[in-house]
């Protein structure tokens, strides 16, 4: 179901309230919508998106490998909202004018809002080297996990000699990937995880680069550390190491090493970190902008709770934890800002870390508590089913994994 903001006509003042915008349906967008659902007396609520599902990404490599199922983990947005209050538009925003509070979307609408959220989230990173758009392969869609699905399949029917598949960046994406590719292989193809750094998951916890260090030597996969990427091709690919230039065959480039922030063009143009994320203050609103808000990947947060700290300084990770913690505490000051109430400033809780290390695997930091292996696999997963989106999808959810066991 989608559905639009009625526009008045043409010089008539509009009968109803404008509605809060949300731009983007990820974590940040979402859940903030759904925050917002639970305020007494809120205004209209309005989810611009234009995917037609929701993506929980931290499960995304249980998709990959078949251990939950795309219902589970990419529930459609008409069914999350439904009966919630908040109105759905499948479409993007390209421009919004913060002056006369209305935004454009890409197929033509002019919408009125009276607040208004970015939550645009991050896409994948070139960095401008050669072939990487037209060759690299994502992991951040359905289509994505799809495709790396049909690679796999073909690799272990087709079961040539040196067959070799390649994972550009080893932070967390790439190093849960390796493992989770390296058991769905099961050695059909080399994997080779490059990263241009000295160490692997070089901002993860002790405990957990350990046990992903020790994974991947279990599944064989190469670690080339300190080695750049010069080029991608369509079956090879260029990299600078220590010992020179070196060009590998390879069956295909799965690109992990980085993300790009862009949201939609903002008049007055407001201010942006060196990343092009948006500027935010303490309480995630634009900086000189009174109705505008940012959160998730896309904002840039001052290094301490005063405001004129330098944004994104030192900024909490970009992960879905972070989004869950910055929604609620935006839905708060949206309604705050409308009733001129004090606003919350956000305060990132450090609730510990979790990686998924290949199928029935994982390891986690959190409370105290370091764990590896199947238990800790099955604890990530319980611990992932109380932040999947609503309540009736959780139950759902839950009923089904029940049934399995």
């Amino acid at each position: 179901m989608t559905t639009s903001t009625p526009q008045p006509p043409q010089g008539a003042q509009p009968a109803y309230p404008a509605p809060i915008a949300i731009v983007g349906g990820g974590f940040g967008g979402l859940y903030t919508a759904l925050a917002l659902a639970e305020q007494r007396q809120h205004p209209p609520i309005l989810l611009i998106e234009p995917r037609e599902h929701f993506l929980f990404l931290p499960l995304l490599y249980e998709l990959l490998s078949g251990e939950l199922r795309r219902w589970e983990i990419a529930p459609r947005y008409d069914a999350l909202l439904a009966g919630r209050g908040i109105a759905w538009l499948r479409d993007s925003v390209v421009r919004i004018d913060s002056n006369s509070k209305t935004l454009q979307t890409a197929t033509g609408r002019e919408l009125a809002y009276s607040q208004l959220v970015v939550a645009t989230g991050a896409r994948p990173h070139s960095f401008g080297i050669p072939g990487v758009v037209d060759h690299g392969l994502g992991f951040r869609t359905l289509a994505d996990v799809e495709r790396l699905q049909q690679l796999v399949e073909r690799l272990r029917q087709q079961r040539h000699p040196l067959q070799r598949l390649a994972i550009v960046g080893a932070g967390p994406s790439g190093v849960e990937l390796a493992c989770k590719l390296a058991d769905e292989l099961a050695g059909a193809a080399v994997v080779e995880l490059i990263e241009q750094g000295p160490t692997p998951l070089a901002q993860a916890r002790a405990f957990n680069r350990e046990q992903a260090l020790l994974a991947l030597q279990r599944r064989d996969v190469r670690l080339r550390c300190q080695c750049r990427v010069l080029e991608v091709g369509s079956d090879q690919i260029s990299l600078q190491g220590a010992s020179g230039t070196e060009r590998l065959s390879v069956q295909g480039v799965v690109w992990t090493a980085g993300l790009d922030f862009v949201a939609p063009a903002i008049e007055p143009p407001p201010e942006r970190d060196g990343r092009g994320r948006l500027a935010v203050d303490s309480h995630l609103r634009l900086l000189g902008h009174d109705d505008l808000f940012a959160l998730g990947d896309i904002a840039a947060l001052p290094s301490g709770e005063d405001p004129e700290d330098s944004p994104g300084s030192q900024a909490p990770p970009a992960t879905a934890q972070v989004a869950f913690q910055q929604a609620t505490c935006l839905a708060t000051n949206l309604m705050q800002a409308r009733r001129d109430g004090a606003l919350q400033a956000f305060a990132f809780q450090d609730l510990g870390e979790m990686l998924s290390l290949g199928r029935g695997e994982a390891s986690l930091v959190a409370g105290g508590i370091t764990l590896a292996g199947a238990a800790a696999f099955q604890l990530r997963r319980l611990a992932y089913l109380t932040r999947l989106p609503g309540r009736s999808h959780q139950l759902r959810v839950a009923a089904g994994w029940l049934a399995d066991w």
